[in-house]
């Protein structure tokens, strides 16, 4: 239970954070209305440090289904445990976007585009193409599944010149903001062509919560290209995964 909730409270506070600053931009008379990319990619990469800096102390913060089961492949976490975390994050992702739907309320009414409202729960590509949308998606995971590997692989290797440990400072003080860097970079760099879900549970549950909550004139919940940020971020996240394991063992 203690898994479970700590990955949904994470989960929803990246949601919160990350699907709030979507909304702020894409909603009509919002204060943060067409500030644009880089404010979206800004605010990911923060919600992403503050959930980890939540949770992590007590679940690993992985918030995210392709970092569970990429760590899971190479034998990091018990498959045993993996519904657990599963679970937790589809939750914790579904209540963040209803939150965001009851932040932004007014805004819904008057914001004329159906594809706005969607956007600020789930992602979308830019030109629809199932294999470079699949594509883009899988590297995307497998860079933020090596990230963040490498990331905790050297804070377990940091000593200062007294040769005193400090890899408990970095893993719980620093890796967390390492970590929404890496995001805000993967963002970036390789977010335009589809918004860069990179995580199941980020794009699936919220993308729930706009099917099911009463948002006037909101369209279809675009579930033809759902499972592209279901099934690619997955992949992405085990080939990431495998290739930081390989890595290690070779060198």
């Amino acid at each position: 239970m203690e898994l479970f909730l700590a990955e949904l409270v994470g989960t929803m506070i990246l949601i919160v954070l990350g699907d709030g600053v979507v909304a702020n931009v894409v909603l009509a008379k919002t204060k943060g209305n067409e500030s644009g990319w880089i404010v979206i990619a800004t605010g990911w990469g923060l919600a992403v440090a503050i959930a980890v800096y939540c949770v992590n102390r007590v679940s690993g913060a992985h918030i995210n289904p392709a970092v569970t089961i990429g760590l899971a492949s190479i034998g990091s976490l018990e498959w045993a445990k993996v519904p657990v975390y599963l679970a937790g994050q589809m939750a914790g992702a579904f209540l963040g976007g209803v939150v965001v739907w009851l932040a932004y309320l007014p805004h819904w009414g008057v914001t004329e585009d159906p594809g706005a409202k969607l956007a600020a729960f789930s992602t979308g590509p830019e030109i629809r193409s199932t294999p470079a949308n699949f594509l883009c998606e899988v590297i995307g995971t497998a860079m933020l599944l090596f990230g963040i590997l490498a990331i905790g692989a050297n804070s377990g290797a940091i000593r200062d010149a007294s040769e005193v440990d400090l890899s408990a400072v970095f893993s719980t003080g620093i890796n967390p903001l390492l970590v929404g860097l890496l995001v805000f970079a993967i963002g970036l760099s390789l977010g335009g062509p589809t918004g860069y879900a990179i995580n199941p549970a980020r794009d699936l549950g919220p993308r729930i919560a706009h099917a099911v909550l009463p948002i006037a004139g909101k369209g279809d919940s675009d579930w033809g290209y759902a499972w592209i940020p279901v099934l690619a971020p997955i992949l992405g996240g085990v080939i990431g995964a495998m290739l930081f394991k390989f890595g290690t063992d070779l060198f």
